[in-house]
């Protein structure tokens, strides 16, 4: 590095260390000190004449964003595995380095899908929410929240990737039949795993459990509408850690309405974060979390410290830099 020239990041929202610690050495650091997305003309201010941008899923990095930040920005860090909030292209045309977290959430998504596919199927918030108020008056009744059992049952992966293929894994551990569909068949997980290749319309009419692990893009968008919610089982359940948009929501809560599939567990949204007026929310058959499949303590920080080595390596020229494209 120049001796005489010391770099500048700005970073969209307040990170865990290690990742600041790591910048410092360094670069200058700007940082929002809240965990708010930031309004755009302030984004803009505080981007200006940096040479890197650390930016989350909330921040829609575009050319208007680039052009505030100016000739200087060299590499856009993503705190996230996806980068569908960064216009690519246009960072390509301005020789800008797009980078991501990989190889560091998965496990940890994983897990959280197990824990929407149990409580979805087990009724677990709507009976916890039952204790809390005082409605158990009656000790064990045998037609308390009924549920539906995981173990020995279906489950249907659109998408095996890296957190699509952990998935698969933890369903063997409940004797799970597992289909798949997935742009790429992988034949070697298929032997490894005993999991089967099946096109998407069958998987969802023989699944129990439909778990969604693609990327957002044109052929992925509102992939999950009406017509494929109908051929899903009345009794199965709907999970989604990916992207909101890949479901047409208004489909999906009319299906809700209508019996059309018992339930959904839900992580991801069309628009973040949801409204309190959305029907969703008014429906004990659908589990909501805010977007927190890689939230623990170590994957977050593990999360931090791949953006910032990714800005630091670029900048220096030193060592694995997880580019896009």
């Amino acid at each position: 590095m120049d001796k005489f020239h010391k770099y500048t990041v700005y970073i969209t929202r307040k990170i865990p260390e290690p990742g600041p610690l790591i910048l410092k050495k360094y670069l200058e650091i700007k940082m929002n000190p809240g965990v708010d997305v930031l309004d755009r003309e302030d984004l803009f201010e505080n981007v200006r004449n940096v040479d890197a941008l650390m930016c989350m899923l909330g921040d829609k990095i575009d050319s208007n964003v680039m052009d505030a930040a100016g000739p200087n920005l060299r590499v856009i860090s993503c705190y996230s595995v996806g980068y569908d909030h960064v216009d690519i292209k246009e960072a390509e045309k301005r020789k800008i380095i797009v980078t991501n977290t990989p190889n560091v959430l998965a496990n940890t998504t994983a897990d959280l899908v197990f824990s929407l596919i149990l409580s979805a199927a087990r009724n677990i918030v709507s009976a916890d929410s039952y204790v809390r108020n005082g409605n158990w008056k009656f000790g064990w009744t045998p037609d308390l929240f009924l549920g539906y059992d995981v173990h020995g049952s279906t489950l249907g992966i659109i998408g095996l990737g890296e957190i699509g293929t952990l998935v698969a894994k933890r369903a063997k551990g409940f004797d799970m039949e597992v289909l798949y569909y997935s742009n790429t068949r992988k034949h070697e997980m298929e032997s490894e795993l005993a999991i089967t290749y099946v096109p998407l319309d069958e998987l969802l009419q023989r699944s129990d459990f439909v778990s969604i692990h693609v990327s957002l893009n044109k052929k992925s968008f509102h992939m999950i509408d009406e017509s494929k919610i109908k051929l899903m089982k009345k009794t199965a359940f709907l999970i989604n850690t990916s992207r909101g948009k890949v479901i047409n929501e208004q489909d999906l809560i009319n299906a809700l309405r209508n019996n059309l599939i018992a339930g959904a567990g839900l992580d991801v949204y069309e628009n973040e974060p949801i409204s309190e007026s959305n029907p969703l929310t008014q429906m004990p058959q659908a589990i909501l979390l805010p977007h927190i499949g890689s939230a623990t303590f170590l994957t977050r920080s593990k999360m931090a410290e791949v953006a910032a080595n990714n800005i630091v390596n670029f900048l220096i020229g030193k060592g694995i830099v997880h580019k896009i494209g």
